[in-house]
């Protein structure tokens, strides 16, 4: 970086003005080239607070924003709270400070939602103490499980970033009552050629609207796109062609209406002759409407019969933040259908979302068709602040190249003040956790850097690593504080299995044991099914034995093929959530097996009220449980032979006329009985639902009753009650 001589400065002003005025000269030229900028402003805070205030006052900024805790000495009101900062998504500004000296600390998502909506020629300050990475903020108190302050907590990650951010990174380095240091700016690029779509900004998003008001049936789109891309405009453009046309209804939904605003903004100015009834709702002058439901709203609506259906659309925004079991309810219903996701952390991963959502995809609609956007729209290509951002939150971390040897395979733990240190190896590992989980954000790197009791292993090299583990530390808790938790008269933070344990199913025990979760585990796409997953439990697990730990466990989205994976590791499932995750959508459920002779009593329990619990709740609380996960829990439930009445009652459903619901512990008894040898035939999926759920076989022409009696002798038979026939 190289500062901006002195003599080109009018004499005459002091040296806060000098600042000033090259702070604003710098800013007309990143104007001219469509750019912006982070200018890093460390020293004392109330001094940096004066001159990032001096910095407000000498021009009209757009909208100008200053982030802090209202607690701190704000010089100017109002002023926005970091936790509020997704709020601003889909806003414009061109002056955001973002002060993290003070009582909030700093807040990565903040810095991720607020960079994307700075315009050209904008300047993003952050304001930080002088000793900057030395020790954890206040911020680490979010993530400092009990019994740690966060005042003892490392902070590998805030050293990351003032090394970055004083050595590599194009910013603006500003420390009072020196100058600001003013990085060359490089040269620029070509201008981007005009479109012939005049509505349209960038050839990209000429394209991406064309494709979307051309959208066939079953064959949707997907658009992924970094932020400030114009994906959402895009949308907006091609649902204002779409209603000219006559399509008289086209719907949209995302997270947060706040984020269609540009959406509804193109479309008010291609359609001047429409008009916004409600805020998600406009309509031509023609009775061609669009509007906007929320996705729980949508989800009813769909079921309920009311959406949907031949000649329906649906574009769905932000899609990464959606439950994929949501988007596969809306792929099934709308024969036209798009789904846009930005890339980096801030609505969701889009990477993950694309790995997670794919095999949907390829079952429902084998056709979709994949569109990226490219180009930025907000601002121009080589943006100095989009590459730092994307730099000090690790929002392009790459996948790690494969690599295959003939040695056997071995896990080893990473020490996570060195990998903070080894960029390549700390991208690598990142990277690998990013595409293969469902949403990433910006937030959890530093938890990977600095989270109490975390354990991260891999199995490969450092700088290419095949898969990786990261596991935390739950439990310890003494006997007073586990039975206030039981009671619900405590909560303290972390612990989530531990606690959900002692909170739901009244385990004290759980939480006074000692346990490993395993937080996130990960494999290289090109290298699943090699058993690299199984190594590492195994590894980590016997090493947390060796360690004393009582119960190693996990919790996960309800799915069918992850389910299947714990189970074969030797998990046992010891509870199940009776409302949806908001992250997945699904019904989380938690596994765990013992590492000793304490953590075998402890199971023992868990595991005989879980079984007690299944039935009632798969009756209840969760009849919509999908039955191939039903089919897998039951093999929870303790297993003995069909008595002889029970064989009789299964006969006289499958070969004569007794009614089935007159029968139905029996038919429990064998879909019970048979699950460990057919939880994947679905014959055994259906009888499980109907069994314990009442959920009525899908048939489309014919006796839903024969169709039950057909299903009974084939799990029968497959089970070797008795050999297919022999009762007729």
């Amino acid at each position: 970086m190289q500062a901006l001589p002195p003599h080109r400065l009018t004499k005459t002003l002091s040296s806060d003005e000098q600042a000033i005025k090259a702070l604003l000269v710098h800013g007309k030229r990143l104007h001219r080239r469509r750019w912006r900028q982070l200018v890093w402003l460390v020293g004392e805070p109330g001094e940096c607070r004066a001159r990032a205030q001096q910095l407000w006052q000498a021009a009209p900024w757009q909208a100008p924003l200053w982030v802090a805790n209202k607690a701190d000495d704000v010089p100017v009101k109002p002023c926005l709270t970091p936790r509020k900062a997704r709020t601003r998504l889909g806003a414009e500004h061109q002056l955001v400070v973002l002060d993290a000296s003070g009582s909030a600390g700093f807040d990565p998502e903040a810095l991720g939602a607020l960079a994307g909506t700075l315009t050209a020629g904008g300047l993003l300050v952050l304001i930080t103490p002088q000793a900057w990475g030395t020790q954890p903020d206040p911020d680490y108190a979010r993530f400092s499980d009990h019994p740690w302050q966060w005042q003892t907590l490392t902070s590998h990650y805030l050293a990351r970033l003032a090394r970055l951010l004083r050595r590599e990174l194009p910013v603006v380095t500003w420390q009072p009552p020196g100058l600001p240091h003013l990085p060359r700016l490089a040269a620029q690029s070509s201008d981007t050629p005009p479109v012939a779509d005049t509505a349209c900004r960038t050839a990209d998003q000429a394209l991406i609207a064309d494709q979307l008001v051309r959208l066939k049936r079953r064959r949707p789109l997907v658009i992924t796109a970094d932020r400030g891309r114009g994906k959402s405009a895009a949308l907006g453009i091609a649902c204002a062609r779409l209603l000219e046309s006559g399509v008289p209804l086209v719907v949209v939904t995302a997270p947060r209406q706040s984020a269609l605003e540009s959406l509804f903004e193109r479309l008010e100015a291609l359609c001047p002759e429409g008009r916004r009834i409600t805020s998600g709702h406009f309509q031509l002058a023609t009775g061609c409407e669009l509007r906007f439901l929320p996705p729980d709203i949508l989800t009813q609506e769909v079921t309920a019969g009311q959406l949907g259906g031949d000649g329906s659309y649906l574009m769905v925004d932000e899609a990464a933040a959606i439950p994929a079991a949501l988007l596969g309810q809306w792929l099934a219903a709308f024969p036209r259908i798009a789904f846009a996701t930005t890339v980096d952390g801030y609505e969701g991963s889009g990477r993950g979302f694309a790995l997670r959502f794919r095999s949907v995809l390829d079952r429902l609609a084998p056709q979709w068709k994949a569109l990226t956007l490219n180009t930025p729209i907000r601002w121009a290509a080589g943006d100095p602040l989009e590459a730092t951002v994307n730099r000090l939150l690790m929002l392009k971390a790459p996948l790690p190249t494969v690599q295959r040897c003939d040695d056997p395979l071995t896990s080893q733990i990473i020490m996570r003040g060195e990998l903070a240190h080894n960029e390549a190896a700390l991208e690598s590992v990142f990277g690998l956790l990013v595409q293969s989980h469902y949403r990433t954000s910006p937030s959890d790197l530093r938890q990977l850097l600095d989270g109490p009791g975390t354990t991260l292993r891999l199995v490969g090299q450092e700088n290419a690593p095949q898969a990786v583990l990261v596991a935390r530390e739950e439990g310890g808790f003494d006997a007073m504080l586990a039975e206030q938790v039981a009671l619900g008269e405590r909560r303290p933070q972390g612990h989530l299995m531990a606690q959900s344990l002692a909170a739901h199913m009244g385990s004290r025990a759980a939480l006074t044991a000692r346990w490993r979760r395993v937080v996130r585990i990960a494999t290289h796409p090109e290298r699943r099914r090699e058993g690299l997953g199984r190594k590492l439990i195994d590894e980590d697990s016997s090493e947390a034995a060796r360690q004393g730990i009582a119960l190693y466990g996990a919790t996960f989205g309800a799915e069918a093929s992850l389910l299947r994976f714990w189970l074969a590791q030797g998990f046992t499932p010891v509870r199940l959530g009776i409302t949806r995750e908001t992250a997945t959508g699904e019904f989380a459920v938690m596994v765990a097996k013992a590492l000793n002779a304490e953590g075998q009593a402890i199971l023992s329990t868990l595991r005989t009220t879980f079984a007690a619990a299944l039935p009632g709740l798969l009756a209840f609380e969760l009849p919509t449980l999908p039955a191939e996960v039903v089919s897998l829990l039951l093999q929870a439930l303790p297993r003995a032979p069909l008595t002889a009445d029970e064989r009789q009652a299964v006969s006289d459903v499958a070969y004569g006329h007794r009614d089935p619901v007159l029968a139905r512990p029996a038919l429990q008894a064998l879909a019970r009985e048979t699950s460990a040898m057919q939880a994947a035939l679905v014959a055994h999926q259906q009888l499980a639902g109907w069994a314990f759920q009442n959920r009525s076989l899908a048939v489309a022409h014919g006796d839903g009753v024969r169709a039950l009696r057909q299903t009974v002798e084939q799990v029968a038979a497959y089970g070797m009650l008795f050999p297919r026939g022999a009762e007729e």
